[in-house]
């Protein structure tokens, strides 16, 4: 009688093989992959939109606008349902046209090191950069002077982003690239969003929330010293009140809608960092 163990080890070895030879490009795990992943199975999703045509960023690993309208093409283009969600039918259509002779990449490329291969562009705000971090999207932000790195969430804005930091580790790193209070300082970052690397213009200066009340509601003594109004704070526990500002080529402030020539020097210091 076979023992337990030798059953365990023939079900593993089964496992691996049948895993390591499936015969499309995509080595799908049967989860939904849509906005806000960060994964290996994103990466492989981008390669093969690329070959097919519908990417032509870099590949990164994160799901983000960009990619979600790179699905959305896709599906569109095939009779697909253009939700930009890559599920089963989206996936199994890929890997119909892909065909059986392309041998699965388990390699996966983070945000980080694909960014870190090429310098940061001056992208125009309401062109470009407006929709490559849309509304929700996460990005990375490297203060230009002394290299530190956060993870922020767009959340408000306009004329400009008005964004989150995700955590407390990262606003207790927002609070150090400013010196260790807040101020309306305006200084060069490089923002990493779904494979750009955009040169960009920061102020350490959360406003206009709190983070002990509900989102949007109306509340007094916001903070910044922006008194009584809606509470521009949507992402909580992250031990900041409200948001703070990142301009970026041609951005307006709120207050003014004008250009902003502080912000602009700032963007241009980081362009011309070399980061």
């Amino acid at each position: 009688m076979i023992s337990k163990m030798k059953i365990a080890v023939l079900v593993a070895a089964l496992a691996f093989t049948t895993s390591a030879f499936q015969p499309a490009g995509f080595a799908y795990t049967g989860a939904l992959l849509k906005q806000g992943i960060q994964s290996t199975d994103v990466a492989e999703l981008q390669r093969d939109l690329k070959q097919l045509g519908y990417f032509s960023v870099d590949i990164t690993g994160y799901f983000g606008s960009v990619t979600k309208s790179s699905v959305a093409n896709f599906q569109k283009a095939n009779g697909l349902t253009a939700d930009g969600v890559a599920g089963a039918q989206t996936i199994g259509k890929i890997t119909g046209l892909l065909g059986v002779d392309k041998p699965i990449s388990r390699g996966g490329v983070s945000r980080a090191n694909a960014a870190a291969t090429k310098s940061a562009q001056k992208l125009p705000w309401f062109d470009d950069v407006k929709s490559i971090y849309a509304r929700g999207d996460v990005a990375t932000v490297i203060d230009v002077q002394t290299g530190l790195k956060m993870q922020i969430k767009r959340t408000y804005g306009g004329n400009h982003a008005d964004v989150e930091t995700l955590t407390k580790e990262d606003t207790a790193i927002l609070k150090e690239i400013a010196g260790g209070s807040w101020n309306w300082t305006r200084r060069p970052v490089i923002v990493e969003i779904d494979g750009y690397r955009i040169a960009a213009s920061m102020t350490a200066m959360p406003h206009a929330g709190r983070d002990d009340k509900p989102e949007v509601v109306v509340v007094s003594n916001r903070s910044g010293g922006f008194g009584t109004g809606q509470n521009l704070d949507a992402v909580k526990g992250n031990g900041m009140d409200g948001h703070f500002d990142i301009h970026f080529l041609n951005s307006r402030t709120h207050s003014t809608n004008k250009v902003d020539s502080k912000h602009q020097d700032a963007i241009q210091k980081a362009f011309e960092s070399g980061m």
